[in-house]
């Protein structure tokens, strides 16, 4: 890309304590990101009712050879709802745009048969083959005992009106990825299992990437335009899943537009307990890191 500019990423700041009304004032109002109070979450109930801290055992290996830091899931309480379908992303490396990407609804069933199998016949999961992604799964589709196990965050019901856009449930094993999109309204995301790694681009810079990106497929002559604040499957494989992940996250940026050196962008780990506050118009992508079970749940409200 021509006129690129380097993209630096600073860390994100933390709220400073547990307080909506500090949140609203600082935060939620000047629309600016932040971190919770770092585990403000830990407790939360479907923390210890939806994952183990103990993944499946290795085939042929003691219990002991998993490390504590490989997530899996409450299989035993999941199971009992295997019959509810949930929207599941399929990706399978090769084909003509180098992944080939399905979205379907599916029996939770499937989604823990495949998770099992796959935790429990290697300790690193592969990441060459098939993989599931239970992505953007709305909590009005689950049955009720499931919905329980996630109430609404004072964050959410007093920060603003108390209005909730919709809550959704992202469960995968790492490594997940989410490209580069923005949201309609004000996010809290909260990661329940797992780690994953958040970067953020204020509205204009966010915009310039993905411009960018849109005007080096040629697509704008095209006139086939699409949204940024959907996960559309244009953003999920080919040539655009691969310029945004190079936008965002080679730290050698060399595609980022714009003429002004060191444009900032934000950076954060979550683990699990932590939360995310992204305003609306906050361009965001996410990468499930580590081994094992990455969990996040997401309210969009106003």
């Amino acid at each position: 890309m021509t006129g690129a500019a380097s993209l630096r990423y600073l860390a994100l700041d933390t709220l400073a304590t547990d307080c909506v009304a500090l949140f609203r004032e600082s935060c939620f109002k000047a629309q600016l990101p932040v971190v919770l109070p770092r585990g403000l979450f830990r407790n939360y109930r479907a923390v210890s009712r939806w994952f183990d801290p103990r993944p499946p055992p290795v085939a042929g290996a003691g219990a002991s050879s998993a490390p504590a830091s490989n997530p899996g899931l409450n299989y035993a309480y999941l199971e009992q709802h295997g019959d509810c379908y949930v929207p599941l992303e399929l990706t399978i490396p090769g084909g003509q745009d180098g992944i080939v990407f399905e979205r379907a609804h599916r029996p939770l069933s499937l989604f823990l048969q495949w998770t099992r199998s796959v935790q429990s016949t290697s300790a690193a999961e592969p990441q060459d083959g098939p993989r599931l992604y239970l992505a953007q799964c709305q909590l009005l589709d689950l049955p009720g005992s499931l919905r329980d196990d996630f109430p609404t965050p004072s964050y959410v019901m007093q920060a603003g009106k108390g209005d909730i856009y919709d809550t959704n449930i992202w469960i995968g094993l790492a490594p997940t990825y989410t490209p580069l999109h923005r949201d309609p309204n004000p996010n809290l995301f909260v990661q329940l299992a797992g780690s994953k790694h958040v970067r953020l681009l204020a509205p204009d810079v966010g915009h310039g990437v993905f411009a960018q990106v849109r005007e080096t497929l040629d697509s704008a002559r095209a006139g086939h335009g699409h949204s940024s604040a959907i996960r559309g499957d244009e953003m999920m494989k080919g040539a655009e899943r691969q310029l945004l992940d190079r936008a965002v996250w080679d730290n050698n940026n060399e595609h980022m537009p714009g003429t002004t050196q060191g444009i900032v962008g934000y950076d954060t780990i979550l683990q699990p307990g932590d939360a995310l506050f992204i305003p609306t118009g906050w361009w965001h992508s996410i990468k499930g890191v580590g081994q094992g079970i990455t969990a996040s749940v997401n309210w969009w409200f106003r």
